[in-house]
């Protein structure tokens, strides 16, 4: 379709198929003539398969000469803490947790967002395990575990060097593999001092004698797993909060068990050659890089550029973008709804001289910004293959249906563009399946044995790794050392500080003073238990089951603003505001309030959504999204 309304209203006329991509391609060759990147592609995770997801799309831009776009939206933060401390997203193997004895579920809520693992942490409670949830809001997830701890959001860094500095104190380390198996213990120790829990309780919001518990019972308790998740890296340090609680497990030698040490991802654990799918090799002109968390400033003039202090906590200035960016095309993702700052956001997909293209299988609010509307295939009419970041199987995504009307999938939309920029590349003609055989053949060892055909005939293969997978019993970590970096010269090299250290947030009530006698709430946005961020929030029966926005504020901040269960307030700082339904409850801890997201701002009843009032700030490492480092008033 192509637009025939104002931008946003969603208003379109049908178009052919070709019309559609001649248009397209006249239009990026215009703007590619002057300078190819003013285009800007943006997607994400909407389909996470290899093939649909980051294969012929990548060779197209690249081969174009594009802007790139650096992926940060969900997880990089975590990712690149992760790897400082371990060096790849590898960890427990997901199919063990049942044999642990105590496991901490942290920033992480798996009965909306790790489904398949929860019934093996009920299986672990049931043999005799303690399960303890930390998370500054009483989840779903909270509500079923033995204990509950909630630290103020931002704060984990802080709990785990509180954490550290008990364990190291009271002697519950294991010198063993911290003398085999670790790089710059001594420094830690040193560093770990700084943070007792009286110091730290103050901080995160705790109780002295929760944190004192708390690190005893994880040190003296064995086999113990933490289950990190990307809740705890949405603040102006979550990169380095990831990277201090990947030094637990090694300080008290859970890595030696298979049912020990900790899962973030499992995805680094799979080795697919992604290379060979992506294609760098076609990029021609050393093109610039947009961050898609701060979208909202690209596409109103400007990049976003950071720098560190010493310890590595990151400020940012805004430079002008040139060139500006003059087309974009969106797949895999709906911007409007799930970027932070919104109106910035909206601002840039409303100017009529940016030409949008949207390729999707619903009309979601990005989709009524677009020029050019393209109809996608689902994950049951295409081909695909997928690496996993919560188990070990390489799984085969064979079309259960043709495509519905005139629906394509990505991999196809890009070969015809080719075709039409005059690409000649071989590459181009790569089938889907011959894509999917480019990412198996990998001179990974766990990849060893993955082939094709045998995905066909039973749909998923296991990695080439043992049964009871324990990556890292005896040390071979994947860091430049070989060992669990609790000094890591890799930062040190990028000015950052080489020791784990609390980075706090922009945004609180202690570190902020100022802004907080106007906005003295935090507000953090986790995604709704219907809904997988804003997938699925339009179909009738899952919205029938979340009714509508709400925001859970605790008795004691409701009492102060005269807010009673079931009011409609408003939620607001100097970014925007949206409107939702209050629920008085004391799952949020005071001083937080917790607004269940993602909603398409189509269907909220007020046209806005949690992310009207979140940052396009960034975080310390990987550059990632901010989402829950916000304060507002209500």
């Amino acid at each position: 379709m192509k637009r025939v309304g104002e931008k946003g209203k969603g208003i379109f006329t049908r178009i052919t198929w070709d019309e559609a991509l001649d248009t397209i391609a006249a239009k990026f060759k215009e703007i590619a003539a002057d300078n190819p990147q003013a285009i800007q592609p943006y997607s994400y995770a909407g389909t996470m398969g290899l093939v649909q997801g980051e294969s012929m799309d990548r060779r197209f831009f690249h081969k174009l000469g594009a802007s790139l776009l650096d992926r940060t939206i969900c997880a990089s933060a975590g990712a690149a803490g992760y790897k400082a401390t371990i060096g790849l997203s590898m960890g427990t193997d997901p199919e063990r947790f049942h044999e642990a004895k105590l496991i901490l579920i942290w920033g992480s809520n798996p009965i909306t967002s790790n489904v398949h693992l929860w019934p093996r942490i009920l299986e672990a409670q049931r043999n005799g395990a303690k399960i303890i949830a930390i998370d500054p809001y009483r989840s779903l997830t909270a509500e079923k575990c033995n204990q509950h701890i909630a630290p103020l959001p931002g704060t984990d860094g802080a709990l785990a060097l509180a954490m550290m500095h008990v364990i190291i104190k009271e002697n519950l380390i294991d010198a063993d593999y911290i003398e085999k198996y670790t790089l710059g213990f001594e420094l830690l120790r040193e560093r770990a001092l700084e943070y007792p829990p009286a110091k730290v309780a103050q901080i995160t919001g705790l109780d002295e004698t929760t944190i004192i518990n708390l690190a005893r019972e994880y040190a003296t308790t064995k086999p113990s797993i933490i289950r990190l998740n990307y809740g705890m890296q949405r603040h102006a340090g979550g990169g380095m909060a990831v990277r201090t609680v990947a030094c637990l497990p090694a300080l008290i030698g859970s890595w030696r068990d298979a049912a020990g040490g900790m899962l973030l991802s499992t995805s680094g654990t799979f080795g697919m050659n992604t290379t060979a799918l992506a294609r760098p090799d076609l990029i021609w002109n050393n093109p610039r890089t947009i961050n898609m968390s701060a979208l909202g400033d690209a596409l109103t003039g400007f990049q976003r550029v950071q720098t560190f202090n010493a310890k590595g906590a990151p400020t940012e200035t805004l430079e002008p973008l040139d060139p500006p960016v003059r087309a974009i095309y969106v797949y895999n993702t709906n911007p409007v709804a799930v970027a932070p700052d919104s109106r910035k956001v909206i601002a840039g997909f409303k100017r009529e001289d940016l030409f949008t293209v949207v390729h999707e299988i619903f009309q979601t609010d990005t989709a009524d910004y677009a020029d050019i509307l393209l109809p996608a295939t689902t994950q049951l009419e295409q081909w695909d293959v997928h690496r996993a970041y919560g188990h070990m199987y390489v799984v085969l995504n064979q079309p259960a249906i043709e495509p519905i009307g005139e629906a394509k999938p990505n991999s196809e939309v890009f070969r015809l563009l080719a075709e039409r920029m005059g690409f000649t590349d071989d590459c181009f003609k790569d089938s889907d399946e011959e894509l999917i055989r480019q990412a198996i053949s990998s001179p990974n060892p766990r990849m060893q044995g993955i082939t094709l055909e045998e995905l066909k005939e039973k749909g998923w293969q296991r990695l080439n790794v043992p049964e009871r997978f324990a990556p890292f019993a005896e040390g071979n970590f994947p860091t430049p050392s070989g060992k669990c970096e609790f000094f890591s010269e890799t930062l040190a090299k990028q000015g950052i500080d080489p020791l784990p250290v609390y980075i706090t947030p922009r945004e609180t009530v202690l570190d902020a003073p100022q802004l907080a006698r106007k906005y003295p709430l935090a507000v953090i946005s986790p995604p709704a238990h219907n809904f997988l961020n804003s997938s699925f929030a339009n179909l009738p029966s899952f919205l029938k089951a979340e009714k509508e926005p709400h925001l859970d504020i605790h008795p004691n901040d409701a009492g102060l603003r005269g807010i009673k269960d079931g009011d409609r307030v408003r939620i607001f700082n100097d970014r925007g505001d949206f409107k939702a339904k209050a629920r008085v409850t004391d799952k949020a801890r005071s001083g937080v309030v917790v607004a269940l997201s993602v909603w398409w701002k189509k269907l909220s009843g007020d046209g806005c959504n949690a992310n009207d009032v979140t940052s396009q700030g960034l975080t310390d490492l990987g550059a990632a999204a901010t989402f829950y480092d916000a304060l507002v008033e209500v």
